[in-house]
């Protein structure tokens, strides 16, 4: 780490709330491809802004054309994909954004870590579990990851070829297969961040 630099502070998180009249928390969507994941985050951030509300989507495929263009798949790499979008979560909710993260994050450890992260500043930090087993998540497959990996196309394959590490106590727990449509868990949420005063 560089011992060169400064920390500059400027606006306290309490004071950004004051002048943005919105408060920031962030969102952590986590399981496995096929899940849900994205298509729920995208119907809950048109949900906030629909309400008028700051809100802003880091999706895991999208970040891996830009941020995190570097990193491959292999268990360090997801591990400092993770770290990486845990920053900069961080950064947006402490701007007072409700930030929207979808991300499979497969590992428990660095979702402590993010949680930790922001806890550490007094961000909120919800975790969202969307629950599939791995059998409906394959059925539905839109992009044909899981029948590559079952080829051996694609190695270490969350959920064929290497570990899902479910969540054991999220804030929130989908179970995304039991007919609940979309909007349904958008909403599941969004009553959640209500309740907890995140949003008003």
């Amino acid at each position: 780490m560089a011992t060169n630099i400064t920390w500059h502070p400027n606006l306290s998180h309490n004071e950004r709330i004051e002048l943005r009249k919105q408060k920031g928390c962030t969102v952590w969507l986590t399981g496995l491809s096929a899940s849900g994941k994205s298509t729920i985050a995208c119907a809950l951030e048109q949900s906030i802004l629909a309400r008028g509300l700051n809100s802003y989507r880091l999706d895991g495929d999208n970040v891996r054309f830009g941020l995190n263009k570097d990193l491959g798949f292999s268990e360090s790499d997801r591990n400092e994909n993770i770290r990486r979008i845990s920053e900069v979560a961080k950064l947006f909710t402490d701007s007072c954004c409700i930030t929207l993260t979808s991300f499979i994050s497969p590992y428990k450890q660095d979702r402590k870590l993010a949680r930790e992260l922001h806890e550490k500043d007094n961000l909120p930090f919800v975790e969202v579990y969307v629950d599939v087993p791995v059998e409906v998540a394959e059925q539905r497959d839109p992009k044909g990851l899981y029948k590559k990996a079952r080829e051996g196309i694609i190695k270490e394959f969350t959920g064929i070829s290497a570990p899902y590490e479910a969540p054991e106590n999220p804030e929130i727990h989908l179970k995304n297969y039991h007919g609940a449509s979309i909007e349904e868990s958008a909403e599941q949420i969004i009553d959640y961040l209500i309740k907890h005063n995140y949003i008003s």
